[in-house]
Parts: C-alpha cells; structure tokens; sequence
C-alpha cells in the first residue's frame, strides 16, 4: 500500500490528462458494484483486533466489535490504490481496495454502517505514467461520475432519513469535494449531513473556515461540519514546493481541523498503527515481545497540533520520544524514493491512521447527538 497511496499526490498535483471514450454509468443498485454494505462478509467484515503498547512496555489486547444497529451511516470514497492496467480503473474488487477499507474504514463500523462503493478511479498506472512524461489517457471525472451515481442509489435505496458521514482520503477527498460542492447531489441529502472527513486533501477556506456552508467542528457533539487537515513530522513542516498544506486558490488557506483537539491546541494522537507493514518499526518494544494483532496503539506516543506557517496549514505529528523506556520511538509512514525521503508528501500515507481512535470517537459522539437531536 505504501506505493500506492504515496502515488496519489500526483493526482493532487492537477496534472493535464485526457478523457478517452464515454464509459456507460455503474448500476449501484448491483450490490457487486460495492466494497461495503451493511449485513454482508465483504471487505468491511475485517479483523480489527489491536495489540495495545503501553509506555511501560505492557501489552493488552483491545477487541473489535461493529455494530449492526448503529445510529448513523458512514459513506466512504476511497484514495489511489488500483493496479489495474489503464488509466482508469475496472469495477473488479481486488486485493489493494480490500486493503485500504481494512486500513480506513472498518473501524468507523462502531459507530455507523458502512457504505463504500467501487468507482473507476485513476490508477497508479496512469499517475506513474505522468510522473514519467508519457501521459496515457484517463478520466477523472469518470470516478467523479461513479461516486456521484452511488451516493444518488444510497440516498434512494438506503438512506431513509438517518444522518450520514462522508469519510475521503486523497483521490477520495477530492472526490468527496466535488460532491459536497455538487448542489444537485447534496439537495436531496439536506439535513442530513453529520459531518464530512477530508482527510489528506487540501480544503481550501476562506477567512471563515467554511467549506461547501459546513463550518469546522469544533466539539465532538456538533453535527452539520468539516474535519479535515494534511499530516506533516513537527520536525519536517512542509518545504515551500508542498503541494499538501498550500490551498491553490487566492485567498485561500487549506483548513486544517485537528480530530484530537476539535476546540484549537495540541492533544494526543488515538493512532491505530499497521503491524507488520511497511510502514511499521521493525520492533515496537524491547526486549521484543510476539504481537500478532493487524493492528498497534501507542498511547501517548504521538502528539497533534494545527500549525499554520509560511502559508502553510498543517496538522504538525510530535513524536514524544523517550528513549529511556522499551518502548519504540520510531514513526515509520513517510514517503521514500531512491532510499530518500521525501519532505513535501508529509505523512500522507498515514493521514487517516494517525487519528484513527480520535476520529471514531468524533463519529461516536455525534451519532448520538444527532439522535438527541429526534433526527431518525
């Protein structure tokens, strides 16, 4: 996955691209045609267990659960994973989405059900084909279309008045963008918006901080509001070619709205961690014990701020080191090219895991507010 999220700040760049032939639209009324849907076994039915390490090098074991009967629904559009030859993907369900859903959504099933279609992005060929000056043809605004096509068969088939969450990663939260922007689309969702996650894309605001008339959360209880922010090492902020950070528009700021601290300042990071990726330390505490769960917390490891500087917004990641504990220091998730790391990507392919537990509990809290609220 490291390749294939990393790929996807190409998709943020705006590089020129060029449509090929109409595609005929998806029928999302085909539940083949989704990753995920409440009551199935399919790619959100994942293991979630999480190995615990806490600062003293103790290790407890934190199950999962999804619950069937949650309050709210969760609609998610995925980042650049596709390995499918072309420049825009197929609607087959391969291993790299099953992946990405394990990695970013599965969790949020504590809080809502679950809605995750398959939509014929722009695929790691057609970015790397771009990258090398040799443009194959794609489409963005096919995947646009799918999602746009998926979210009308949601509302229609299964929305039924319950307030829903829109969660997008990079090529996802662009996708996501041009939704909440599209008034026709969002129309027959009025009033029913909890919040909407945009996470590792740039939100450009103005002075006001909205984003499509959603103001910024800033308590876990409000509903009708945005988080979203791009991740960057405190000791690495982006360098001033970071296409992350950096709203193109004039006038423009990225927003960045920390899930760990909604009301402004810093505030531990909830991060659910891969174990046994490579984006994983090699070793999470010495002397080494056996930790076999799909996931890894360190509480109290990493702290976030939203920092703004040089024009730059940015959720800053201090990783709070203590070298006199077993416990590792190492935050592994950065972009590396030709053993090089690369500043101006951030954390990106972590964005999503840093604040994992932090964002649940957001989802968590207002599902409940929004059924204190009479909202059904």
């Amino acid at each position: 996955m490291l390749k294939s999220l990393a790929a996807t700040l190409v998709f943020a760049s705006g590089l020129a691209v060029s449509a090929p032939a109409l595609a005929a639209p998806n029928d999302y009324s085909k539940d083949e045609n989704w990753l995920c849907r409440p009551g199935r076994k399919d790619a959100c039915a994942v293991d979630q267990s999480t190995t615990i390490v806490a600062a003293n090098g103790d290790l407890m074991r934190e199950d999962f659960k999804a619950d069937p009967k949650a309050p709210i629904d969760c609609f998610y559009v995925y980042p650049t994973v596709s390995t499918d030859p072309g420049g825009n993907s197929d609607m087959v369900i391969d291993h790299a989405e099953r992946r990405v859903v394990e990695q970013q959504l599965a969790r949020f099933g504590a809080k809502c059900r679950l809605f995750a279609p398959m939509y014929r992005q722009i695929t790691l060929e057609a970015l790397r084909s771009n990258m090398m000056g040799k443009p194959i043809p794609m489409d963005p605004q096919l995947g646009f279309n799918d999602v746009r096509d998926a979210w009308a068969d949601y509302l229609k088939r299964d929305n039924g008045g319950r307030g829903v969450v829109l969660i997008g990663h990079s090529q996802g939260a662009r996708v996501l963008q041009g939704l909440l922007r599209d008034e026709a689309a969002m129309t027959p969702a009025k009033g029913r918006i909890v919040s909407a996650l945009i996470l590792g894309m740039n939100t450009p605001v103005g002075a006001d901080k909205t984003f499509a008339s959603l103001p910024p959360c800033t308590a876990a209880s409000q509903t009708g509001c945005y988080v979203s922010y791009v991740s960057f090492r405190e000791v690495a902020p982006p360098p001033a070619n970071s296409r992350f950070g950096r709203a193109t528009e004039p006038g423009m700021t990225a927003a960045c709205v920390n899930p760990a601290a909604l009301g402004g300042g810093s505030a531990p990071l909830k991060a659910y961690l891969t174990n046994g990726s490579t984006t994983a330390p090699n070793v999470w505490v010495k002397p080494e014990k056996k930790i076999d769960t799909p996931f890894v917390a360190v509480p109290g490891l990493l702290t976030g701020t939203c920092v703004e500087k040089d024009g730059a917004s940015y959720l800053s990641v201090k990783v709070n080191a203590d070298p006199a504990d077993p416990r590792t220091d190492v935050l592994t998730g950065d972009v590396i090219a030709n053993g090089k790391v690369l500043d101006d990507w951030g954390l990106h392919l972590i964005d999503v895991n840093l604040t994992m537990g932090n964002l649940v509990e957001i989802v968590g809290a207002q599902g409940a507010a929004w059924g204190h609220k009479g909202h059904h």
